[in-house]
């Protein structure tokens, strides 16, 4: 039973939610390797951090002997998924739901072990469905329970259009669970009515329904919006060493803690060790670097981790910030604002207008996003282009 202790804690970091705990317990109780299943669709050509938050989670399952499924939804992909969204999406064509495939499965062993993970494609079986099939499959749900669905029911109470197809998705996806026989499938915290899904038609096949794990959905550069590409809040694996350094330096003392916790390899002791010297008096941009130089260090090597530290020490020195400079006692507005209240730019038109143009810094590193919003507790010095400074405190 130490050994399924043990197995929980590592599983349980970091997660949202996890149904049902007991039976996860039972199946790990067996002792064999569990099916461990999560999907992505390949609507966007790269990977993010946001993305590997659930790929993280995908390593500890293999860490813990586990079978992982990577599946990639090249059939689903040309649904598009409907949760969160509150217009249809544009379908994909299939050659750019391929290309897209093919860069995931590149990008994904950046994080897992390759001879360990099992990657599987959902057009494999619904290619060969027939009309019929998915009439049988549709069968299995009925209207009202797809309008539980909050996405829906909002769309449908606003008068707002819900296309058919997107009705498919939750239950394309659920039989995905069918064919992979999977043990637990993992997604993140807006996944789950598509997991539930999955979990009743495993019952419907008359297989022991899924377990399922959520995971929290990981803020982008703002701070408040989830990390998507749409948003242009990212940071991308792709991203260039050092623009990806710059990026992780830029975001608040507060949200670090976050990443470390759902996106570092480090142990919880060691990241209470840190949280503990910064309470202590510690410089919290010291432990970001720290965090930085894993990430880089992680999807570029540690020669380029070195170079990209040495590059944004080169260039924070170079910034000769003043000791000097106004300060302010202000409540948490976004960057655009707090540029207006300190009577830095004389509107916050003129403030978007300087951070789209790359003339506007945040504790020396470029912002692009107005709608950044720091956290109350926080520090910052505004910087907008080279000789206007403020130090603003947030309350």
């Amino acid at each position: 039973m130490n050994d399924v202790t043990n197995q929980l804690s590592l599983i349980k970091r970091g997660m949202d939610e996890l149904l049902i705990e007991s039976e996860l317990v039972q199946r790990l109780l067996e002792g064999r390797p569990l099916r461990v299943k999560a999907g992505f669709d390949p609507t966007a050509p790269d990977l993010h951090l946001g993305h590997t938050v659930l790929i993280n989670k995908l390593r500890h399952f293999q860490e813990l002997g586990h079978q992982v499924m990577f599946l990639i939804g090249d059939f689903t992909g040309m649904i598009g998924d409907p949760t969160g969204k509150n217009v249809t999406r544009p379908p994909l064509s299939k050659q750019e739901v391929l290309d897209n495939a093919q860069t995931y499965r590149e990008q994904v062993f950046k994080i897992l072990n390759a001879d360990k993970t099992e990657i599987c494609f959902n057009s494999a079986w619904f290619n060969d469905f027939s009309a019929s099939d998915m009439i049988k499959l549709a069968a299995r749900h009925t209207v009202a329970r797809m309008l539980e669905r909050d996405d829906f029911s909002l769309r449908y109470n606003q008068g707002l259009p819900i296309a058919i197809h997107e009705f498919l998705y939750p239950l394309c996806q659920g039989y995905d669970s069918v064919v992979m026989r999977a043990d637990i499938e993992l997604g993140g915290s807006d996944q789950k009515f598509n997991l539930l899904v999955g979990r009743g038609l495993q019952r419907d096949y008359g297989q022991t329904p899924q377990c399922i794990l959520t995971m929290p959905l990981l803020e982008g550069l703002d701070g408040v919006q989830k990390m998507s590409k749409s948003l242009g809040n990212t940071i991308g694996i792709t991203d260039q060493p050092q623009e990806m350094f710059g990026k992780i330096m830029s975001i608040s003392d507060t949200l670090m803690w976050r990443y470390y916790e759902l996106l570092s390899f480090h142990g919880q002791d060691e990241i209470e060790k840190m949280s503990n010297q910064v309470k202590a008096g510690a410089n919290p941009r010291d432990i970001k670097v720290l965090l930085a130089q894993e990430i880089v260090g992680r999807f570029h090597g540690p020669i380029e981790s070195k170079r990209a530290t040495e590059d944004f020490e080169s260039r924070f020195r170079r910034q000769e910030i003043p000791d000097q400079m106004p300060e302010f006692t202000l409540p948490c507005l976004p960057i655009d604002q707090l540029l207006k209240q300190c009577s830095m730019v004389a509107s916050t038109s003129e403030a978007r207008r300087l951070i789209s143009s790359g003339g506007v810094r945040v504790n020396g590193e470029r912002v692009s996003n107005h709608n950044l919003r720091p956290t109350a507790g926080e520090s910052l010095v505004l910087q907008v282009g080279k000789r206007k400074f403020a130090r603003v405190h947030l309350n």
